[in-house]
């Protein structure tokens, strides 16, 4: 198995919606493009990326919202060396069709104080929906390491839940550590990298917000303790 010796995973730089989510009323949260100051950010990041890849070929696989393409395409990656899939299952976490600014203002305070991973939005899904569609593609991903010719470097342009939802998956969190993290910045990233000993780990951590506060696990009570 060839497994890459890192995965990076990259937020879209700043959107529309980032700066006024009055836009939601007007345009569906897909079609949103990045800000001038998205673009910038989105630039920078593919300076840093450029030197860590080097020469090096890349896997990339994009979500197919506008912002994560504009993304990507302003990173700037070598397209000889960079092999590019559109990949539906690191989509945003879906909100409903078209938004009432309001009710989407009241929906997130419900969202806050119900759990972010559990609460599903009005024609909307939950994080638990987004954790089980990234834990899909995690399988193809895995399986496309089969490949002996597979490249050293995986890129995944995506968003902020998501990134979290799949480091969730991947390193086996549990819901309290998850709730206690914040989304990454616009543009930031970070590494999953190969150690010797066989194992990924993160490069940096994501912030906290606040500590976790994971429900007790169950007693279990051994045959000859009745």
């Amino acid at each position: 198995m060839a497994r890459p010796q890192r995965i990076v995973l990259i937020r879209h730089g700043e959107s529309e919606g980032n700066v006024d989510d009055t836009v939601y009323e007007r345009e569906p949260d897909h079609a949103l493009a990045l800000t001038p100051r998205g673009q910038r950010q989105a630039v920078e990041a593919g300076n840093a990326l450029r030197s860590t890849f080097g020469d090096e070929p890349i896997s990339a696989y994009v979500s197919p919202y506008r912002r994560t393409h504009e993304t990507f395409h302003l990173l700037g990656l070598d397209p000889s060396r960079t092999r590019v899939r559109e990949e539906p299952r690191l989509r945003e976490q879906d909100w409903g069709n078209w938004q009432d600014r309001e009710d989407v203002r009241k929906q997130k305070a419900y969202r806050d104080a119900y759990g972010h991973f559990f609460y599903r939005f009005a024609q909307g899904e939950s994080g638990a929906d987004v954790y089980d569609r990234v834990g899909a593609f995690l399988e193809s991903l895995w399986r496309s390491f089969e490949d002996p010719d597979h490249p050293r470097n995986v890129l995944l342009v995506t968003h902020g839940l998501t990134m979290r939802l799949f480091c969730m998956r991947w390193f086996h969190w549990s819901v309290a550590e998850f709730e206690s993290l914040s989304n990454p910045g616009n543009a930031e990233y970070r590494t999953l990298l190969l150690g010797d000993d066989g194992r990924y780990r993160l490069d940096r951590p994501f912030e906290r917000w606040c500590t976790p506060e994971p429900y007790p696990l169950p007693v279990r009570v051994r045959c000859d303790d009745r």
